[in-house]
């Protein structure tokens, strides 16, 4: 018999019932330290008391309008993006799938609104990560993603990551787009080196392609800027954006310029929750805090501190762990062992980690971590590491 909630999840037999900062309290009273942060969602923590503040005050005033009406927290929220980053326009959505369904749309629209129907194709990476809907598994391409969901939506093609050949060559007269995340997530906490996404700037540029990030897990503060892309000193045209802007309630957006969003007119898309007042009285909440110099240069700093600690577990370690990559507090520890062994590891240590491809384990812990929590995290990996080891 089918489970009532439809079993897509191999789910691991925790129960947790309460969180507390970078901390989770599974239903028998056992504390977990969290360094997954619901996948890179809890950019502040669990229960942060500001966003609770937020949450609590909005929901006492108003939940729900739809989208036929002036919402002032959204304008809110949206002019402290426009006025952070690049961006001369949003739409909030729910998730960060949403975001890649509109991404898409609004980079098609454009070219077809130029006067270049044609111009549909968007090209994608190897190891990518873009959500499950439609345009998400057809943008990632991989079986796994893909198998059995056919037709597929059309108009991606798939590059290899790294290999700048294939890139150049998959490049033609109909290309509309290049899609990409500027560190992969899923793909195994794969950082794109500043040079290249420069140079990628540059030929989209070059041919009047638009760029598209896809900062769903690495923006928020997550890499120690606001957004991943300001370290190599480039702008995207559309940026689509989720997990960390919510801290933890369901949101996201679609940033972009003026020029990329000239088609999305009355009509074109919309949300019926996109940019609820709850969502985004929580997300103005989140960005009072994480878009300052004092917090992101307090998360690098932690960033240092973490890696450093991380660098000396891998070499105490070397039948477990290869080596650590990653950027600011999106970190992965390739592993020599099955990473999904040492994930298993980490639940009886009491200390929670996330499985990616490339046999990496993320490492995603609230941007509001302590140095204490760092070091007791180092500790209890430590042990997981130990287990793994001797089993």
């Amino acid at each position: 018999m089918i489970p009532s909630i439809l079993p897509t999840y191999n789910r691991a037999p925790l129960s947790f019932v309460k969180g507390e900062g970078a901390w989770l309290i599974e239903a028998d009273g056992r504390r977990f330290l969290d360094l997954g942060a619901g996948i890179a969602v809890n950019a502040m923590g669990h229960a942060h008391p500001a966003l609770v503040a937020a949450l609590t005050e909005q929901a006492g005033k108003l939940w729900h309008t739809s989208n036929l009406y002036q919402i002032p927290k959204q304008q809110e929220l949206a002019d402290r993006l426009v006025e952070a980053t690049f961006a001369d326009t949003v739409f909030f959505t729910n998730s960060g799938t949403e975001s890649c369904e509109l991404a898409v749309k609004m980079a098609r629209k454009f070219f077809y609104d130029a006067g270049q129907p044609e111009r549909t194709d968007i090209i994608a990476f190897g190891g990518s990560f873009h959500g499950r809907s439609s345009a998400g598994i057809a943008a990632a391409g991989s079986e796994k993603m893909t198998k059995g969901f056919g037709p597929l939506l059309p108009g991606f093609k798939h590059v290899p990551w790294g290999d700048h050949e294939a890139f150049h060559a998959a490049i033609d007269d109909n290309t509309a787009a290049i899609l990409i995340e500027p560190v992969q997530g899923e793909g195994g906490i794969r950082p794109l080196p500043d040079p290249c996404l420069k140079g990628l700037r540059d030929l989209c540029d070059e041919k009047g392609i638009l760029l598209i990030l896809d900062e769903v897990q690495c923006g928020v503060g997550r890499t120690g800027r606001l957004f991943a892309h300001e370290w190599a000193g480039v702008a995207p045209d559309i940026m689509m954006v989720a997990k960390g802007i919510g801290g933890g309630f369901p949101l996201g957006a679609v940033l972009a310029t003026e020029r990329a969003a000239s088609g999305m007119g009355a009509g074109t898309h919309g949300s019926t929750y996109g940019g609820n007042p709850l969502g985004c009285a929580v997300g103005c909440a989140v960005m009072e805090h994480v878009a300052t110099p004092e917090f992101l240069g307090e998360v690098n700093r932690k960033a240092g501190l973490m890696r450093q600690r991380l660098e000396g577990l891998v070499a105490a370690h070397p039948d477990v762990f290869v080596g650590v990559r990653g950027l600011g507090l999106m970190l992965g520890l390739e592993c020599k062992a099955a990473n999904t062994d040492v994930v298993k590891a980490g639940y009886d240590a009491l200390v929670v980690t996330v499985p990616a491809a490339d046999n990496v384990i993320r490492l995603l812990p609230p941007l509001t971590i302590t140095d204490d929590e760092i070091a007791e995290a180092i500790t209890r990996l430590d042990a997981a590491a130990i287990a793994v080891e001797t089993a």
